[in-house]
């Protein structure tokens, strides 16, 4: 067996991520190269069509859900670029040497200075500190259920409301064409009026096109991919906490834990 002098937490390091800056970013800046070669980036920028899309959008989303749905969507978005990362092979580990303690100690020898080191870990701390109080194994499971199922929820319904957006923005876009269209018509007589009119019917397509397939949907699976990673930190979190409060082997909770495992990150605490 390995030596374990002391129960490390697993950090949660605040972490740039790159790739959500790199791919929106650079996608973002290959279609402005392309508007700027062309030799009239000015013309892409007109007002009316930026409020009708960017408005439209946000208004027609808020009637699919609600405003705090919405602002939770905004507030949830800087996950996706800068998020708390943990290695799950590492909380594999954690959760080893806990039940390794715990039936060494015995469940409050995992309260006080132990159980501080995990306050980072809101679940964590939470599933620990119903062992420490007693509470029957079922319960345990019961709570740590509906509160992996709280988290995943909140994410997806954010998630959600981007994938809406996504199918909104489009239809916006549409709706911003038809207005230009129509008061190109209606200003034929005038050839001064074509050209904004025409200006706001193409450019509204444009930019819900961009906004639905270059920002909403792609930040919309990001969401969902951070949301999987936190359910196999959570789901091996939870069977670490099960396995102290039935004090069974850890041996067993390594086979629990591998079968969790992604292929290339499974533990091997036991030689």
């Amino acid at each position: 067996m390995a030596e374990h002098a002391d129960i490390a937490a697993v950090p949660r390091r605040a972490q740039f991520d790159g790739a959500t800056v790199l791919g929106l970013g650079g996608a973002l800046a290959l279609v402005s190269v392309a508007i700027v070669l062309g030799g009239a980036p000015g013309a892409f920028i007109d007002l009316p069509s930026i409020l009708i899309i960017l408005g439209g959008t946000f208004a027609v989303t808020t009637v699919c859900f609600n405003f705090s749905d919405v602002i939770q969507t905004i507030a949830v978005l800087g996950s996706t670029v800068i998020h708390r990362e943990r290695n799950a092979r590492d909380v594999a580990y954690t959760m080893l040497e806990l039940a390794d303690y715990g039936r060494k100690h015995g469940v409050l020898g995992l309260g006080g200075a132990t159980l501080a080191r995990f306050a980072n870990e809101p679940f964590l701390h939470k599933g620990l500190t119903l062992v420490i109080e007693g509470l029957p194994e079922k319960d345990i499971a019961e709570i740590l259920d509906e509160d992996q199922a709280a988290t995943t929820a909140r994410v997806y319904r954010s998630a959600g409301v981007l994938r809406k957006a996504a199918e909104i923005a489009p239809a916006m876009g549409l709706i911003g064409t038809l207005i230009g269209l129509v008061h190109m018509l209606g200003n034929l007589s005038d050839p001064k009026a074509i050209g904004p009119a025409m200006a706001v019917a193409l450019l509204a397509t444009f930019y819900g096109a961009v906004l639905a397939n270059m920002v909403f949907n792609p930040l919309a699976s990001k969401l969902e991919r951070n949301a999987a990673d936190e359910h196999l930190i959570q789901h091996l979190q939870a069977l670490g906490i099960l396995s102290v409060t039935r004090k069974e082997n850890p041996r067993r909770l390594e086979m629990l834990l591998n079968s969790a495992l992604p292929p290339d990150g499974k533990v091997h605490f036991y030689e």
